[in-house]
Order: structure tokens, then sequence, then C-alpha cells
């Protein structure tokens, strides 16, 4: 483990006891779990006094047979010593959910409506949490396990007959 990555766990161990736990230490780029209750705040913290003001990509992942069942990753990056830092945050529910940080870090916007389209997550507070790639009289959650791949009927109308 970096000098570097060894100050980041220190920081946020010194500040967050018990909510971040270190899950990897590549090079320096540090990969930690959060504590969900205490996610606002500590992101907070991360864009601020931690010097991580840029979310550079958000994305979720479908662990099925886990509990809990999704997670939440944030990519955020530290421009100034140069480093990255990745938030894992586990998420649960009927349907799953988490609060929005597009008011901490913008570019979470676009990011928390992929995510929601994909995997059903809701990012409580977003500002338009729609969908974004699928039509909205889409069903379904097409990056979600369990998910029925290839039982969506698909009309190719150029290969009709009488089109």
């Amino acid at each position: 483990m970096s000098k570097a990555s060894a100050a980041l766990i220190a920081r946020l161990e010194s500040k967050f006891a018990g909510v971040f736990a270190l899950s990897a230490s590549l090079g320096d780029d540090v990969i930690v779990t959060v504590d969900p209750s205490r996610w606002i705040e500590a992101a907070k913290w991360l864009s601020t006094e931690g010097g991580f003001g840029f979310l550079s990509n958000l994305s979720a992942v479908d662990w099925l047979t886990r509990e809990p069942r999704f997670e939440i990753v944030y990519n955020l990056t530290n421009f100034s010593l140069p480093q990255r830092l990745m938030v894992k945050l586990p998420v649960d529910g009927n349907p799953p959910s988490c609060p929005s940080v597009t008011a901490i870090w913008p570019t979470a916007n676009f990011h928390e409506r992929e995510a929601f389209d994909m995997f059903g997550i809701v990012f409580d507070g977003h500002p338009n949490l729609e969908r974004i790639l699928m039509p909205d009289e889409w069903e379904g959650h097409p990056l979600r396990k369990d998910y029925a791949i290839g039982k969506v009927p698909i009309e190719f109308k150029h290969l009709s007959p009488g089109v």
C-alpha cells in the first residue's frame, strides 16, 4: 500500500470510525465500502475537506444471490494529489434505494438516472429521476440478473411483408 493510500485510510478512519471498511488498495487507488446510513455525511466531507471534488463515474452491480443484493459504485477523483477513491454502497429494499448525491456532485445526475433505468435503484431526492436509456413505457430493468433476456419480442419492420 502506498503512503498516499495509507494517509487517506487514516483520515477516513479518524473522521468516520466504523463508517468505511477497506475493501482493497491498488497502488494509490483505495477501495472502501461505506455504511449506507452515513453516506450523505461522508460524501459531503469527501467532496470538500477530503478533496474528492469530482465524481468521474457511478455504476451499479446486481449480486442477485447476496444480501444486500445491489451495490452502487462511486469513482471519485482528487485532482490535487492526484488520487482516486472507489466507494461501494450496499443497497437493498423493494425497490432498492439510497440518497441522491446530485447536490454534492452534479455529474451524478445522469449516472443516477442510468442506474435507475437499468437496475431500478431509486435515488431519493434526485431532481428528475426518470428513464434515460429505455422508452418510458418499458417494463423492467434490463441489467438486473433476473431480467428475462431474450424474452422481448423485437420487430424488424423493414423485413415484415407488406411494409
